[in-house]
């Protein structure tokens, strides 16, 4: 968090937000990342850090870093946040149980989350009809 200039770590809003199962491929990027920080001799506290060390500024990442990843890659640009909502919307459609999405995020209940992403819903109706016909048809 960055208030007046002054950068600190700030605890989650509530302790299930604390940790998150990465996909495997995360792990290996995030050990590949780490690998390279030893072997140059950069290795800071935090796992990203500024090229003085310490830690990164928001404006920073967004305008050098987010900002150009996502034109070279062709998408549309989002906020760095939406990345949770982009995740959520993703699990959802890909019938992820709602509870364990809504642990991920942090959410207290599953209300919130399902209240949150309802537009995700219909399609998933459709695919529950298509999971019964499959399974009594």
């Amino acid at each position: 968090e960055e208030i007046s200039g002054k950068l600190r770590v700030k605890e989650p809003k509530s302790g299930n937000g604390r940790r998150v199962d990465l996909p495997q491929f995360v792990v290996d990027a995030l050990k590949d990342h780490r690998a390279t920080m030893l072997a140059e001799g950069t290795i800071k506290s935090p796992v990203f850090c500024a090229p003085e060390g310490g830690w990164l500024r928001k404006g920073n990442v967004r305008r050098r870093a987010w900002l150009t990843l996502l034109t070279a890659a062709g998408v549309p640009v989002i906020r760095f946040p939406d990345l949770r909502h982009s995740s959520a919307t993703l699990l959802l459609s890909a019938g992820e149980n709602v509870k364990v999405i809504s642990e991920r995020l942090g959410h207290a209940n599953i209300k919130i989350t399902l209240d949150t992403y309802a537009h995700v819903l219909p399609t998933m109706q459709k695919a529950a009809a298509d999971r019964m016909q499959k399974l009594l048809g």
